[in-house]
């Protein structure tokens, strides 16, 4: 007698099930993943910006609030990102937009602060959440640009109007 070889239904669908619950696991952390990556463009690209600023403010002790004004293209621009730019003093905006298809960042801006410190130096903060105000409490910093005292802990405003991404999934770890 020839026995017969072969997978019953059952097993079947018991391995069905099982990539059925992987996937539903793994897209999600990948949709987050996929986001982190665009977002992480508009950080990488404001270096160019926060550099420049730094270099102008400590030659001219002036907050510029265009990128002309201290030396670099106003066309700041990557992949994910339509534009970056200064668009108060001492303030960068990211836009994202361009390939950035998600409709959770697309639109979407993330701000850049610049502060100084007691002796000087500069700090960029990233949108107004809890890393910048604990950052304005502890390290006593003053908003170039910006009018207040040392040390408030109310981060500046952010102008612009469009959203602001604030889901800590997205942002990079210097914005949460």
């Amino acid at each position: 007698m020839k026995r017969q070889q072969g997978f019953t239904l059952i097993e079947l669908m018991i391995v069905v099930a099982i990539i059925g619950i992987l996937a539903a696991v793994a897209v999600p952390a990948y949709q987050n993943y996929t986001i982190r990556a665009q977002v992480s463009e508009g950080t990488s690209l404001v270096g160019g910006v926060e550099t420049a600023f730094a270099e102008a403010y400590a030659n001219t002790s002036s907050a510029y609030s265009i990128n002309s004004e201290i030396g670099i293209s106003n066309s700041v621009y990557g992949t994910y990102v339509s534009s970056v730019g200064l668009t108060a003093p001492g303030q960068i905006a990211v836009v994202y937009g361009g390939s950035a298809v998600n409709a959770a960042i697309n639109g979407s801006e993330i701000y850049f602060q610049a502060y100084t410190s007691p002796n000087g130096d500069i700090t960029w903060l990233c949108n107004s959440g809890t890393a910048s105000t604990n950052a304005l409490k502890n390290k006593k910093l003053t908003a170039i640009g910006a009018t207040g005292t040392a040390g408030t802990t109310t981060p500046v405003a952010m102008s612009g109007g469009k959203p602001v991404i604030t889901n800590g999934a997205y942002l990079p770890a210097i914005c949460r």
